[in-house]
């Protein structure tokens, strides 16, 4: 198996130190060591039979400091990295291109969800700021030179202003998380959900069955949220629905084998398509085959 949604982060230290009041207050709330670093992810790896993970930047740090990630992907082989970046900075396509460089390094995530001048502390669904950043054409140039992946936090009332970033670059692959904050009670097949529908339209888009914990109202194995999972498969095919724990960051409501195992009580989801949702889809998305 692999998670393409962990995240791991260091203690704090002069140069890089912890900022995000919100995000530290909610680490206190999980049930894993506060400085939760790459070593104990991988601990709970083992413990659970996951064989690679991608981390995933934790902004506990300032949002843009992706030193950790970046250590992380670097020095260990199970381990990959997805990064923070503010499109909107004057070295924005440096900073990416560096980032690039970085062995392990897979692409990076975009909080479209969270206003832009609260970036990682807090979400807004009516924020608009993904749509201006398309015009960061030497940022987004160096995405395609790199052919780096972009992985979008964003709320499903927003998918219009993804959508219009996927048709101004078809030729990236997107990943988007956390059914993109849709609730159980959130319809699948009319409203702004169902624009979901509009993107699966482009091969490169994938989507991720993600903090199923956090989004789900019930407890494991979260049969709430089970046919949204089903309408994912419908409309994208196995090969492009994609699993993630979102561990430790959903472990004030679960352990992670809750948040493993939870995809084997979804009826209708054979063993095959749990392999490639858990593994296959991602390899290939991002090309890791």
């Amino acid at each position: 198996m692999l998670d393409t949604h962990t995240h791991a982060w260091a203690a704090p230290t002069d140069d890089h130190p912890w900022v995000n009041g919100p995000l530290v207050d909610l680490v206190d709330s999980f049930s894993v060591h506060t400085v939760y670093t790459a070593e104990r992810l991988l601990a709970d790896m083992d413990r659970n039979g996951i064989d690679e993970a991608v981390v995933v930047g934790y902004p506990i740090c300032d949002w843009t400091d992706n030193w950790y990630t970046r250590e992380v992907a670097e020095s260990y082989d199970r381990l990959h990295g997805i990064v923070m970046l503010d499109p909107f900075a004057d070295d924005a396509a440096t900073r990416l291109r560096r980032c690039m460089d970085t062995d392990g390094v897979l692409g990076f995530r975009l909080g479209a969800a969270c206003p832009y001048d609260r970036m990682w502390e807090t979400f807004d669904p009516s924020v608009t700021w993904l749509r201006d950043a398309i015009e960061e054409t030497d940022f987004w140039e160096v995405a395609v030179e790199t052919d780096a992946a972009v992985q979008i936090l964003c709320d499903h009332g927003q998918l219009d202003q993804a959508l219009d970033l996927v048709e101004t670059y078809p030729e990236l692959d997107y990943l988007f998380d956390h059914f993109a904050h849709a609730g159980p009670t959130t319809p699948t097949d009319q409203g702004s959900f169902a624009r979901f529908a509009d993107l699966a339209d482009y091969g490169g888009v994938a989507v991720k069955v993600s903090e199923v914990p956090h989004v789900s109202e019930s407890a494991f194995p979260y049969a709430d949220m089970h046919d949204h999972v089903r309408w994912f498969l419908d409309t994208f095919g196995r090969e492009r629905v994609v699993w993630g724990s979102d561990y430790p960051n959903v472990s004030d409501v679960a352990s992670y084998a809750e948040a493993c195992n939870w995809l084997r009580q979804v009826d209708g989801v054979t063993a095959e398509d749990r392999e490639w949702i858990t593994e296959r889809a991602f390899r290939r998305h991002v090309g890791l085959d």
